[in-house]
């Protein structure tokens, strides 16, 4: 179904008002009427895989396709009619998902997994307006977005999870923590691969095409600074001098992508000594296997 404009919100409230009284919604209770499971919707990938595990055959999981970014998503009146008809939405919190304010969804359903970060988001300073992708123009917003590429913010989220589960469906406590205790030692363990991954490049300076890794760095020590570059799109002149000016006080030999950059932009790079490397945010649902497998592919494509 073809998204709506952020404009379109006005129109789209009173839409969905509408549908509330209309009879729409053809289910008597909140959930998904085919299985009698309750129904838990999120606003990206790794939300939905971490309720996956931690939820298991109790519970079923909503999140819908998406082009592009999660996190600069629009949805459509359908989109949003769905998740406000869930149990609980799985926010990621962190300025993530900026549709989110501008519809009308329940308090009580609303999970942020990272409210109880603190001082570990990360803010960012002098943040500039780009564009990419289907979501055309638009700023990352004031915080750092993609919590869970630091496995151990990773985990924190999942507890949130874990708790709201807990909370909700108390019955299934035991089956929750289970779960969760899974996935935080998969967690755990990607973490520490990582890590030794990490090692080997010390303190030398390495390249972000986009500035979605600043919890990756923090949480490795990473000496990176990020460009304004999409895998899909020739950079224009001026972003290769911006690279030249840059490279004069940071000789970066590696730039880290969300996914494969063009292959002329590759051979472009590597005859300035500069290897390309694919670490996906997996912010959404990968085209092959979970997120746990990507995670592992992108400390893989490290060596």
């Amino acid at each position: 179904m073809k998204s709506l404009p952020l404009k379109s919100f006005p129109v789209l409230a009173a839409a969905v008002m509408l549908a509330g009284f209309s009879g729409c919604d053809k289910r008597n209770t909140p959930g998904q009427a085919a299985t009698g499971r309750p129904l838990v919707a999120t606003v990206n990938y790794p939300l939905a895989y971490f309720a996956e595990r931690i939820g298991g055959e109790h519970i079923d999981i909503q999140f819908p396709a998406m082009d592009g970014d999660p996190a600069f998503w629009e949805p459509g009146a359908e989109e949003v009619i769905a998740f406000q008809q869930a149990d609980l939405v799985l926010l990621n919190g962190a300025d993530y998902a900026k549709w989110v304010p501008k519809v009308s969804l329940a308090q009580a359903k609303l999970v942020n997994t990272s409210a109880g970060l603190g001082d570990s988001l990360i803010p960012l300073e002098n943040e500039v307006t780009h564009a990419h992708g289907p979501e055309g123009d638009h700023a990352h917003g004031d915080t750092a977005i993609t919590t869970w590429l630091d496995p151990q913010i990773a985990t924190r989220q999942t507890a949130a999870i874990r708790d709201a589960f807990v909370e909700k469906w108390p019955e299934h406590k035991n089956d929750f923590e289970s779960g969760y205790q899974a996935l935080a030692s998969d967690l755990k363990a990607i973490d520490a691969a990582a890590a030794a991954a990490f090692k080997s490049f010390g303190k030398a300076p390495l390249l972000g095409s986009h500035p979605v890794y600043q919890y990756l760095a923090r949480r490795f020590g990473i000496n990176l600074k990020s460009l304004h570059w999409e895998p899909d799109a020739q950079p224009d002149q001026a972003m290769w001098r911006d690279l030249d000016e840059l490279l004069a006080t940071h000789p970066a030999q590696v730039m880290l992508w969300e996914a494969a950059p063009l292959p002329q932009v590759a051979e472009q790079l590597a005859a300035k000594g500069i290897r390309s490397i694919v670490f996906d945010p997996c912010g959404n649902r990968p085209t092959h296997g979970d997120y746990l497998e990507t995670m592992r592919d992108n400390i893989s494509n490290l060596h």
